[in-house]
């Protein structure tokens, strides 16, 4: 599973999440070792694992590439995405469009393991992430959800250190001033507004509230708390 000819986007700078070579996709390939263990237990008891990832794509599991290549026909994982995603190894994934945040997604369905990876920060205000837990938590036994922490200085979508201290009308201004990050000068504020709603950082103790049932722990990085990862595994009964 190489990396594709997408690596680079429309303004012609570097994805970093798809070039094997950044930090960014690093801490994804390191991160991806407790997703492999919860895998591999899956497998020694089923045989094979039904994965649902909430927001996810297909290019995020090159950071597993060995191990997805080597367990392909073992693998299923559906994404579920509201934006349409393009599947090129359909032996593998497969994508239903929808929102994570449906409370009736997949009912009377359930899966060996769900996963999401810097999707819930994304979904709305705190009610809309209180049913993307929900939905996470009922839909399979076990569980992973990674998410940027609040208190980490630099903030990873706006590449900007801070910014997500600032007040959300303040910083819907500013990005009609200046672009940040992979984003472009919003000219419109009711566009940046909305941009500005949708990326709301969570803290340890609002992850320990979403996830009760959780391992909530720290992913570290310059020794500082980079993210946050709240894992469940408990097999069926």
């Amino acid at each position: 599973m190489a990396v594709s000819a997408t690596a680079d986007d429309s303004s012609g700078r570097r994805n970093p999440y798809l070039d094997e070579s950044s930090l960014e996709f690093r801490f994804r390939a390191r991160r991806f070792a407790l997703i492999q263990n919860l895998l591999e237990r899956i497998l020694a008891e089923r045989g094979r694992a039904d994965i649902l990832d909430l927001g996810g794509t297909p290019d995020y599991w090159l950071a597993g590439g060995r191990f997805i290549e080597a367990n392909r026909g073992r693998l299923s994982i559906t994404l579920v995405n509201t934006e349409a995603q393009t599947v090129e190894l359909p032996d593998l994934f497969s994508f239903v469009a929808g929102s994570a945040t449906d409370p009736d997604l997949f009912r009377g369905r359930t899966f060996d393991l769900v996963h999401s990876n810097s999707v819930i920060e994304h979904v709305g205000d705190f009610s809309d992430m209180q049913r993307f837990a929900d939905n996470a938590r009922r839909l399979a036994p076990r569980y992973y959800v990674q998410t940027p922490n609040y208190w980490f200085p630099f903030e990873p979508h706006f590449r900007f250190a801070g910014i997500q201290y600032v007040p959300e009308p303040l910083r819907a201004w500013l990005m009609t001033k200046y672009a940040f990050g992979y984003f472009p000068r919003i000219e419109d504020i009711k566009v940046a507004r909305d941009l500005v709603s949708h990326h709301r950082l969570l803290s340890m103790r609002q992850m320990r509230r979403l996830f009760p049932d959780a391992t909530v722990q720290f992913e570290k990085a310059f020794g500082l708390n980079k993210s946050i990862i709240a894992w469940r595994d408990h097999p069926p009964a």
